[in-house]
């Protein structure tokens, strides 16, 4: 049985998989005006991605940033991360700085989820959870790789890995090589979805992994990332397009049950 997260009124980890928009801006009047850009198309969550910010490693800018976007957005949860030049975000940090940022992120009140990068540093990732957790905020666990897909097993390694360092939610993206990476992919999410009650979110980059995007609730994933401007991430589609296909998928997949 799934234990869904739930943040604000948002249930991830049950129904039909949920969307996930990202902002990618650089300066605090950037970064609101994406937020308030992306309102309409109604997505289920926000990722601001604070690496793409110009004072990222600034704590307490920080803090005033999601301050600003808490009173934007309200009822949208938003998930806060700092993605690292070795996963693919934009800036290089130190682990020191990784921790301290994001501790005190979760202090604040005002990120609804914590990103954290399971290969941090162990010591560096359970710092994180304890303070996340200590705030009532749970962990979204992320691996990122833009080059290649791991096999299978590999990838089910890093998932329990997550999964019992005790992060809420585990993460997993990959660019395919070909088309059966892609398969490769869900088969690992079909897998790892029987062997934990923890929400998945999984995803197979690029133009060729965007089936992964839309099909999640077919093999577990419990969460997309759809784009309203800039993409975080290759392979992302619109929210809106993105959201009409999920919702025909889960329509389809209860008849079927019914």
């Amino acid at each position: 049985m799934k234990q869904p997260v739930v943040v604000k009124h948002t249930r991830i980890g049950e129904g039909t998989p949920k969307i996930c928009v990202p902002i990618v801006e650089k300066d605090p009047d950037s970064i609101l005006a994406a937020a308030r850009n992306l309102i309409s198309s109604g997505p289920d969550l926000v990722e601001w991605r604070c690496d793409h910010f110009d004072q990222a490693e600034d704590p307490e800018a920080a803090v005033h940033i999601l301050q600003a976007l808490h009173e934007v957005l309200g009822d949208i949860p938003v998930l806060f991360t700092f993605r690292t030049k070795k996963e693919g975000g934009e800036k290089e940090i130190s682990a020191a700085a990784y921790e301290r940022l994001n501790c005190q992120a979760a202090a604040s009140g005002l990120a609804d989820l914590i990103d954290v990068e399971i290969f941090t540093g162990d010591d560096t990732v359970r710092s994180i959870l304890t303070a996340a957790h200590r705030a009532g905020v749970p962990v979204v666990a992320s691996n990122h790789h833009f080059h290649e897909t791991p096999d299978q097993e590999t990838i089910l390694e890093i998932l329990t890995k997550m999964d019992q360092m005790g992060a809420d939610i585990l993460k997993i993206a990959a660019m395919p090589q070909s088309r059966k990476d892609v398969l490769t992919l869900l088969s690992a999410t079909e897998e790892m979805d029987r062997r934990t009650t923890k929400p998945l979110i999984t995803m197979s980059m690029g133009p060729a992994g965007m089936i992964s995007r839309l099909c999640g609730e077919v093999f577990g994933s419990a969460l997309t990332f759809g784009a309203v401007g800039k993409v975080s991430a290759p392979g992302q589609i619109g929210a809106k397009d993105l959201a009409h296909v999920l919702n025909l998928i889960h329509q389809s997949m209860e008849s079927r049950q019914s």
